[in-house]
Parts: C-alpha cells; sequence; structure tokens
C-alpha cells in the first residue's frame, strides 16, 4: 500500500485466429498479452518435447553413465541444498536405481561447513565413499578446483548443471548445462531438475540400443519422476517458457492422480494441500519453502530422504520434521526482516527513500547464513532495487545472496564489479535475477559503493518505483466460481508466465484485520449491489485507514472452500486507498 508502485495494465494483444473456439475470452485475452502464438504453445504433450539430442554433451554423459552401469561402477551424486538441487538429486538417485545401478548414493555439502558446489572439501568428504563416478546435479560449472580434485584422487565427473558458467568450464569427462557454449537446446530456463531428466532419457536410450533392459530388469517409465522435475522447476522460479510448462504440466497431472512419490505425498499433506487439486503456485508456496528449509536450517539429506522413501510412514515423518525446520525458518526470517526495517527506519521516517542506495547492502553478522536469501527477496521486494544480504562465514570473510529486479542482470552485475576491482570479491556465481558472493569482511564498504555505482549505470530514478502488471479490468458480471476454476487449473502458472492479476475500483463494505497482518475485506463494484469476499495476505498496514471507503486493487482470482462450500475469493496483491 506504499505510494511507490503503481498498477499498469499490459498493453492489449491480438488474439491469433489458432485459438480453440472454445476458449474462454478472458483467457484467450491473458494469453495473448503473455506471447502466446498458436493453440500448439497451449498444449502439455510429452512429445511437444524437443529431444535430448539438442543439449551438447549429453551422448558423452551417457556413455559414461552406461560404462558405468556395465561395470557396476560406484556412483556418487552430488546435489546442492535447495528444492531444485533436492530433487535433482533424488531423480538422478531413483533413475540410475530403476535403470539397474547397484552402488548409487548421494551427498549434499553442508552449506554452513563447505559452501556451494563441488568445491576440493566436498571432493576430501566425498573420497571417504570411494566413488568411482561423480555426477553433479544442479551444480558443477564453476568446479575447477573440485573436478581437478576429484581427477587427482582418481574419481571421474559428469557436471549436469543450468547456471550460467563462466569464461573457463571445469575439465569434467562430460557437461551438460543448456546455458554452455554451443549448446543448441532451444531452451536456456531448465531447472537443474530438468537437465538431469534429460540425461536419465539419454541413458535410457543409450541402454535401450544396447539391449540392457530384460524381463528381469525391465525398462523403466521415466514419466514416474515429472513430480519432482515439477516441483523443482516451480520451487526455483526458473522462466516457465512452454517447455517447462510442459515438464510442470505433466507432473501436476501425476500428483493429482495420486502417482506422486511418497515424499511429495507427504509434504502436501503437511502442508493442508488437496493432491487432486494441486497448481504450481501450491508447489512453490506450500512444498518447495518446506523443502528448502532442510538446506536452510540444517542439512538437506533430510528432504532428499523424503523424496526417497517408498514408505509412507517414514516420509510423513521427515516431512513433519521438515515441517519444524520451516516454521523455525518463518521466526529466524521475521526476526531478521525486522532487524533490516530498523536498519532502514531512519530513511522511510523521514520520506527520504530516495536517498537509498540503488543497489542496497545489509550487513549483520548474526544473521542467519540459511535465510539471507529470503531477507534479500521481501527487503527487494519493498523497496524495488537490487538487495544484498550479507553475514559472517568465517574466517573474516562474509557471505551475500543477492536478489534483483527488471533491468540489472545481477551475475554480470558482479562480474563488472569483480572486472573493475580485482580481489574484491572473493568468488560469486549466479543468475540474472539471483547471485551469492564472498568477501573479506574488511572489504564490505568498498563493495558497497561499489555495488550502488554499478546498479546507477542501469537504472534511473523512474525504475526503483514498483510495478504491479495487471491484466485489466474485469467486470462484475464476468466474475464468477466457474471462471475463478478456469483461470485455476488452465495452465501452470509461475515466473515469466504470471498468473492473471485484474484491477478495478471497489467501494470497501467491510474490513477487518485476521491473523495479525491478513487485511480480509467485504468489497463491491460501485454501482452494483453485488459483494466478493477479498483478501490481502501479509498486508502493509501503514497508511491504511479503518476509514477508508473506496480503493483500487489488483487482484487474482480464487477459490476459497469452508466447510465444504466454494466460493469465489479475490487475492488482492495490491490496494491503494482512494478516498
Amino acid at each position: 500500500m506504499r505510494g511507490n508502485t503503481v498498477i499498469q495494465r499490459r498493453p492489449a494483444a491480438a488474439i491469433p485466429a489458432s485459438y480453440p473456439a472454445d476458449l474462454h475470452p478472458v483467457l484467450a485475452r491473458v494469453y495473448a498479452a503473455r506471447d502466446v502464438v498458436n493453440a500448439e504453445q497451449l498444449q502439455h504433450g510429452l512429445a511437444l518435447l524437443p529431444s535430448h539430442d539438442h543439449l551438447k554433451g549429453i551422448d558423452g554423459a551417457a556413455d559414461l553413465l552406461v560404462h558405468a552401469l556395465e561395470h557396476q561402477q560406484r556412483i556418487l551424486v552430488v546435489g546442492d541444498f535447495d528444492a531444485d538441487g533436492a530433487t535433482s538429486t533424488a531423480l538422478a538417485v531413483r533413475a540410475l536405481r530403476a535403470m539397474g545401478a547397484e552402488h548409487v548414493d548421494f551427498l549434499v555439502p553442508n552449506r554452513f561447513e563447505y559452501g556451494y558446489g563441488l568445491t576440493p572439501e566436498i571432493v576430501a568428504v566425498a573420497a571417504q565413499r570411494t566413488p568411482d563416478l561423480i555426477v553433479t546435479v544442479d551444480n558443477g560449472i564453476s568446479s575447477l578446483q573440485g573436478v581437478d580434485a576429484a581427477h587427482a584422487l582418481g574419481m571421474q565427473v559428469l557436471v549436469t548443471d543450468h547456471h550460467l558458467p563462466a569464461a573457463q568450464l571445469p575439465q569434467a569427462e562430460a557437461i551438460v548445462n543448456p546455458n554452455q557454449p554451443g549448446d543448441t537446446y532451444p531452451s536456456k530456463y531448465l531447472a537443474g531438475v530438468g537437465v538431469i531428466f534429460y540425461v536419465m532419457l539419454a541413458l535410457r536410450a543409450a541402454l535401450r540400443e544396447r539391449s540392457w533392459f530384460t524381463h528381469e530388469r525391465p525398462e523403466p517409465n521415466l514419466a514416474q519422476l515429472l513430480d519432482l522435475v515439477a516441483l523443482g522447476t516451480v520451487a526455483d522460479v526458473v522462466t516457465l517458457d512452454h517447455i517447462n510448462r510442459i515438464l510442470v504440466a505433466q507432473g501436476l497431472a501425476r500428483i493429482r492422480t495420486g502417482q506422486a512419490c511418497a515424499g511429495v505425498r507427504a509434504l502436501l499433506e503437511i502442508a493442508g494441500r488437496q493432491p487432486s487439486r494441486i497448481v504450481a503456485a501450491d508447489l512453490g508456496f506450500a512444498v518447495g519453502p518446506r523443502l528448502n528449509a532442510a538446506g536452510r536450517m540444517a542439512d538437506m539429506s533430510l528432504g532428499i530422504r523424503c523424496l526417497l522413501s517408498d514408505d509412507e510412514d517414514e516420509a510423513r515423518d521427515l516431512a513433519q520434521q521438515l515441517d519444524k525446520y520451516n516454521r523455525e525458518r518463518r521466526a529466524t526470517e521475521d526476526d531478521m526482516h525486522n532487524d533490516a526495517l530498523m536498519e532502514l527506519q531512519d530513511f522511510f521516517d523521514s520520506g527520504e527513500t530516495a536517498e537509498l542506495p540503488f543497489g542496497l547492502c545489509l550487513y549483520q553478522s548474526e544473521w542467519h547464513q540459511g535465510v539471507i536469501g529470503i531477507l534479500a527477496s521481501r527487503i527487494k521486494e519493498r523497496l524495488h532495487r537490487p538487495v544484498i544480504i550479507f553475514t559472517d562465514s568465517g574466517d573474516d570473510e562474509i557471505k551475500g545472496s543477492a536478489r534483483s529486479v527488471s533491468g540489472v542482470h545481477i551475475r554480470d552485475a558482479l562480474d563488472a564489479i569483480a572486472a573493475r576491482h580485482p580481489g574484491l570479491i572473493s568468488k560469486f556465481g549466479g543468475h540474472a535475477m539471483a547471485a551469492g558472493l564472498t568477501l573479506q569482511r574488511s572489504d564490505f564498504e568498498s563493495f558497497r559503493a561499489a555495488f550502488d555505482e554499478e546498479v546507477r549505470r542501469h537504472l534511473s530514478m523512474e525504475d526503483l518505483r514498483g510495478v504491479v502488471l495487471s491484466d485489466g479490468e474485469l467486470e462484475a458480471a464476468e466474475i464468477d466460481l466457474s471462471l475463478a476454476e478456469i483461470v485455476r487449473q488452465a495452465v501452470p502458472w509461475g515466473q515469466g508466465f504470471p498468473e492473471p492479476l485484474f484491477d478495478g475500483e471497489f467501494e470497501v463494505e467491510q474490513q477487518r484485520v485476521v491473523g495479525e497482518r491478513h487485511l480480509k475485506l467485504k468489497l463491491r463494484w460501485p454501482g452494483s449491489r453485488r459483494l466478493i469476499d477479498a483478501i490481502a495476505f501479509n498486508a502493509d498496514l501503514e497508511g491504511w485507514s479503518e476509514q477508508t471507503r473506496r480503493v483500487r486493487a489488483a487482484y487474482r482470482l480464487d477459490v476459497n472452500e469452508y466447510r465444504g462450500e466454494r466460493t469465489v475469493q479475490l487475492i488482492v496483491e495490491h490496494l491503494t486507498p482512494l478516498f
């Protein structure tokens, strides 16, 4: 409800003639605004996926794995400590076992001890299990020293990753990453779990050519793993282009029909979600955070064990432990958020937010390493600018987690700073919108100035406004339960393909705060007698008055279920009091 956020309507787009005749006109308008240019882009059959042959290095990856299976070598999957890494690890282990691997295990670095990726330190831990082949999932593209360390100990390395590579690639036996130079795969947005899924498809094809599968060792149906692909893809907030929408839609279909693994079912149950009505947002906001909590607060091995379990009771017990960690994470996050706001309070009190750095860095030594990324996201959403949150990581170093906004490719920004100020950044890596880095504690102030300077090269004051993109206005007669259901279930909505958001002016008939931070409303269209329920979750109530009688709201359509009755309600994303 702060004044530096504006609602903008998406430009109207021509509706392609190839759209189905029975497509709801509201959905047709929404799809056209999202550059869906033909009906095929609305279909989600697996046959529409590009072949794995387009991925550079995938034949070499398959050959490595075929050799490992034929000689029953020891395979160790080394994952990342987030939901994408956990689902990638679980998928690799499940698929390899299903294809006959007898010696396959996993290892995930503890983020607080070993940092990110295949470091020499984690290779030393891996060596204790004497693997012949290390397979990285959702990491490894920047692990030059780690791959060299593995080779020195007699281990081969297959890197599967989706993060952006640096100028130099590791000397692994094979690399599969759609973002590596020379790769022709048509999407650059696969999550780590999508990459390893493709590698397993290539492995199965290679084994099929060698007549590997028999009556005693049947060929596995890898589609059974699409629930993990959907979860990791949504939780990692990668762009949902057509390829990722296919993968997510197929995974959701399996979950809805009761074909998810025991761990996913248990996580849905502990989150209070009905599998038969699951949508992508449930994976992103209910399941993903519980899985991520293990890596943030303790050890991601707990989350991977949950996804690998085929025992309902064991999976439920592990899901309960993950839920406990998630509650602890939320409490820690709230405390850190309050600390950050106190540090920024002078700007808020004076109204001089224009004096804030364009690129904002905050540091407190006691902040939790596992939660700084979430805090960076929350501050970024509030202040509409790139944010890096730092905390101590030991040995006089501080670790930062960065989140960016449109207009600033955060990894490229860090690369530019590193080039302009050699030695200032110890190490870094990441995506366009999120990155991680390490500095010497004594260099924090120098980096803070350099980061603000770099961001100012890309953003103007006008760019620091929050913008809520709306799909336009809906009349009272258009909104009903049927439309809410259609919109909710139509396609996987998410990053890069956002769920429809509408806006309009309403009169406020009733209002009350529930659960301390949620604003529950009854709204009425001007000139109409019809009332509709609305709720603004985690509302910023600063500047809001109980006397407000008219508002402009940006909202999503939702279905509320209460005591067996289902009604349409508005989920308010932004609210501007008019009087």
